[in-house]
């Protein structure tokens, strides 16, 4: 082959747009994204089949998730709190991975500890709900006293998975602050989760993960809290 043609084809080979220059970090974190993303579209088709399927009525969102305050029957207010906070924690996030490749260290970790309190408050409300429901309304991932049995197993299945990625990144998101204010992404020091010298690709890898966590609410949201 002419040497231009070595070239083509090299550079098709090694995919050149995709992968040259990419962190490895950066490309595992798309390809567990990829795999996650499948997990979630299967709860979520299931979720839809059984709803679809069953013939004992479904039990109305609005009035399970539905709060008493001050007198008044408030419905997803709890959720819509939730959904403003989750929604929130991605502009924190963007905002520390713009001030991270700007190598401003303090404004960094302060996003990423703000995006990390909000996270735990999600999960706080979460836990809140699941209280709520357990104790007071008596549906288990068994049954469910107030229609169809399938709504416990499909809820507590779906929101505890997504609940669990979120506390996982709230770990890690508190990790990476803790490592960008001692200056390992500066100094390449040794461990986990440091990544190359003065290179603040770890923050972006972080947003990758937290944008898709929020990304998959919003249609946790609108499947099982609107339908």
């Amino acid at each position: 082959m002419s040497e231009g043609v070595q070239d083509i084809v090299a550079d098709w080979s090694s995919d050149q747009r995709a992968f040259k220059k990419v962190p490895w970090g950066k490309a595992m974190m798309w390809i567990f994204l990829l795999s996650d993303t499948f997990i979630f579209t299967c709860f979520l088709t299931s979720y839809m089949t059984v709803r679809m399927s069953t013939t004992v009525p479904w039990p109305n969102p609005s009035e399970v998730f539905a709060l008493t305050l001050f007198g008044h029957h408030i419905p997803l207010i709890l959720i819509a709190i939730m959904t403003f906070i989750l929604i929130s924690s991605s502009g924190t996030m963007a905002m520390a991975v713009k001030f991270g490749y700007e190598k401003n260290k303090k404004m960094t970790a302060i996003l990423l500890v703000v995006t990390a309190l909000f996270g735990a408050s999600f999960v706080g409300m979460q836990a809140f709900e699941w209280t709520k429901l357990i104790v007071e309304e008596g549906v288990r991932p068994w049954g469910n006293p107030l229609g169809a049995a399938q709504f416990g197993s499909a809820f507590f299945m779906i929101t505890g998975f997504h609940g669990f990625h979120v506390s996982v990144g709230v770990i890690f998101l508190l990790i990476t602050a803790t490592k960008v204010i001692r200056g390992d992404l500066d100094n390449e020091r040794p461990g986990f989760l440091t990544g190359r010298k003065g290179n603040y690709e770890m923050v972006e890898i972080m947003g990758l993960y937290w944008h898709f966590v929020d990304l998959v609410w919003v249609f946790i949201f609108a499947f099982f809290y609107l339908w």
